[in-house]
């Protein structure tokens, strides 16, 4: 499957202008398979989904989630529930939510944020 500008400019580039969002497109966009996706969206009813996600696991190492205010492709609400969910287990999980950016927030120009707090993260528990 691929996606038109538009749609990438949606799901992708939405927390960034109209020229940084083509450069984005242009640079980054392949078509791809769109099976991971919707295993991923059933994955709740599939209990051998290939995207499940044993949040019990006793030997997982730390988990940081990384969300962007304006992400539209995976929205706050569910980047937080998986936060939610993993802040149960044992292990070391944190949230944290970049403002005013959307999901391409490892391929814009602020990718070095990114970077940053994901380094800080695993300094922290190294």
């Amino acid at each position: 499957m691929t996606l038109t500008f538009d749609e990438f400019k949606y799901g992708w580039a939405n927390g960034l202008d109209e020229e940084v969002a083509r450069q984005l497109y242009d640079e980054f966009h392949v078509a791809a398979s769109g099976v991971p996706i919707f295993q991923a969206a059933v994955a709740n009813l599939n209990p051998f989904s290939e995207t499940k996600v044993d949040f019990k696991a006793a030997n997982r190492g730390p988990i940081l989630l990384i969300s962007g205010e304006k992400d539209q492709t995976v929205p706050h609400a569910m980047t937080y529930a998986a936060y939610r969910r993993h802040k149960k287990n044992s292990g070391v999980t944190e949230f944290v939510e970049l403002p005013g950016r959307g999901h391409s927030l490892v391929i814009d120009n602020g990718w070095e944020q990114v970077a940053r707090t994901a380094l800080d993260f695993v300094h922290k528990y190294a």
